[in-house]
C-alpha cells in the first residue's frame, strides 16, 4: 500500500512539474465585446483557459512557464464559422463520388479538411450537413485523436421528399426508394418530430433544415418553399426540447418566412430575401448567415463546362451573384448578421475570404470580426466560453500580421493559432 501511495505521489508531482503557463506578449489585441483595439497586453494561459490579461509585457513567473512573442501581431479570439461542410469539398467528380466513396473514404478525406480549417484560424465551426461522418469527426477531434476545429454538427440535414437535402435526388428509379425520418426526409409533422429525435439519437448538436430548394441539389428549383409552417414549428419545438437550435438553408422568400415564423435561429444564404422578411427576422431575433464566398464560387464554377450537372448551372448563375447584394441590404436594415461561409462548396481553408466580401458589402471590418466571434458564440450558447479574450474563457486565440480594420485581407492569412491552450500554428 505504501509503495502504491509513493508511486501515485510521484506521478502527481511529475504531472505538476510538466504543467506550464503561457505568457502571450501581444502588440495589439481586439476586444470583441467593445469593438476596440488595445495595445501591449499579456494574455496568460493556464491549461486550456485564459487565466488573466495583464497590461504590458509580463514576464513568466517560473522557469517552466513560456513567453510567446506576438508583439508584432494583432491578436483576437479564435474565429467561428457557422456554416461549413467538413466532410466534403467541391470537385468535378463530386456527384459521382456519392456512389463510389465509402464512409471510410469520406472520413479519411475529412481529416485534411478539418486540419486546414483550424490552420486558417477557425477554432470552432458549425457543420450543417453531411452523411453522419461529421459526428465521428467531431468526436475524434474532441478526443484528441486528430487535429481540427471544435465542431457543432447537424449530422444529416432534414429535407422533404425531393427537397434540397433528399439523399436520393438524381438517382435512377430502381434505387430512389422512399427515404423517411431516419434518412432525414420529412413529409408531415410526425415525421418532423421523429427526424429531430433521430438526429439527437445519432449525436447531432444542432438541426439543419432545407426550407427551400437549393443550388447544388440535382433538382429543378433553387428557391421554392419545401416545408410547411407547421412542420417547421414542430421541428423547432422538438429541437428546443433536446437543447438544439435550428438553422434553415433558404434562397426563396416564402420559404424563409415560413422558417422564421416557425422558429429557426439562422437563415443560411437568404438570396431572395424581401424587405418584409428582413423585418420579420428582426422581430423574431433571427440571424442571416450570408455565405457570400460560396455564392461567388458556385457562379465561377458554373461557367466551367461540365463542372456541375446541367440542371445545376442555371441555378448557380442566377443565385450566386445575388447573395452579396442581399447581405448588404439586410445589414443596412439592421438584420442580425452571423459569420458563415459554406466552406466545402469552395475549398476549405479559404474561409477568411468572407471577411473581405462582407466589408465590400458595407459592414465595417470590426463588425465582421464580431460576427465571427461574439455573435456566433452567443448563437451556439457558448457566450461564456468562446468569442472573447477574457479570463475564464477557453484559450482559443489567433493572430494576424496586420490590423484588420485597416487591411481586412489580413484575415486570409492567420499566422498564429491556439485552441484549448495548445498551439497549432506559430
Amino acid at each position: 500500500m505504501k509503495k502504491l501511495l509513493i508511486l501515485c505521489l510521484s506521478m502527481f508531482c511529475a504531472t505538476m512539474m510538466m504543467a506550464q503557463d503561457s505568457y502571450l506578449h501581444c502588440g495589439k489585441i481586439i476586444d470583441t465585446k467593445s469593438g476596440k483595439i488595445q495595445t501591449q497586453k499579456t494574455i496568460i494561459v493556464s491549461g486550456n483557459k485564459i487565466k488573466s490579461i495583464e497590461n504590458g509585457y509580463v514576464q513568466p513567473k517560473t522557469a517552466k512557464d513560456v513567453a510567446i512573442d506576438l508583439k508584432s501581431k494583432v491578436v483576437m479570439p479564435g474565429l467561428i464559422d457557422m456554416h461549413v461542410h467538413i466532410e466534403s469539398e467541391t470537385n468535378p467528380n463530386a456527384y459521382l463520388e456519392k456512389y463510389t466513396l465509402n464512409d471510410a473514404d469520406v472520413a479519411f478525406r475529412s481529416v485534411g479538411f478539418a486540419d486546414v480549417t483550424l490552420q486558417a484560424g477557425f477554432t470552432t465551426v458549425r457543420d450543417l450537413g453531411g452523411t453522419g461522418v461529421n459526428i465521428s469527426l467531431r468526436n475524434a477531434i474532441k478526443q484528441g485523436k486528430i487535429e481540427g476545429p471544435r465542431i457543432f454538427t447537424a449530422g444529416k440535414a432534414l429535407a422533404t421528399t425531393g427537397g434540397h437535402a433528399d439523399p436520393t435526388n438524381g438517382n435512377r428509379k430502381e434505387i430512389i426508394g422512399d427515404p423517411g425520418p431516419k434518412e432525414g426526409v420529412v413529409n408531415n409533422v410526425n415525421d418532423a418530430k421523429k427526424a429531430v429525435r433521430q438526429r439527437y439519437k445519432n449525436g447531432a448538436d444542432v438541426i439543419k433544415i432545407t426550407a427551400t430548394g437549393g443550388v447544388l441539389s440535382v433538382a429543378k428549383s433553387g428557391s421554392n418553399p419545401q416545408f410547411t409552417v407547421e412542420e417547421v414549428k414542430v421541428i423547432c419545438e422538438t429541437a428546443k426540447d433536446y437543447g438544439m437550435h435550428v438553422a434553415a438553408h433558404a434562397h426563396g422568400d416564402e420559404g424563409m418566412q415560413r422558417a422564421i415564423i416557425g422558429g429557426v435561429k439562422t437563415i443560411e444564404h437568404g438570396t431572395y430575401m424581401s424587405d418584409e422578411t428582413m423585418e420579420l427576422m428582426k422581430k423574431h431575433d433571427a440571424y442571416l448567415v450570408p455565405t457570400i464566398t460560396a455564392g461567388k464560387e458556385v457562379e465561377a464554377k458554373a461557367k466551367i463546362e461540365g463542372y456541375y450537372p446541367a440542371i445545376i448551372v442555371p441555378k448557380a448563375l442566377a443565385v450566386g451573384p445575388k447573395i452579396q447584394g442581399t447581405f448588404a441590404r439586410a445589414y443596412k436594415k439592421g438584420v442580425g448578421i452571423a459569420f458563415g461561409t459554406d466552406a466545402g462548396v469552395f475549398q476549405h481553408g479559404l474561409n477568411g475570404k468572407e471577411f473581405g466580401f462582407m466589408v465590400e458589402g458595407g459592414m465595417p471590418a470590426m463588425e465582421t470580426i464580431q460576427a465571427a466571434t461574439v455573435t456566433n458564440a452567443k448563437i451556439l450558447g457558448m457566450e461564456d466560453q468562446l468569442g472573447q479574450l477574457k479570463a475564464g474563457f477557453l484559450a482559443d486565440i489567433v493572430a494576424v500580421d496586420e490590423d484588420p480594420t485597416k487591411n481586412i485581407n489580413t484575415m486570409e492569412n492567420v499566422t498564429f493559432v491556439m485552441k484549448n491552450g495548445k498551439i497549432y500554428k506559430q
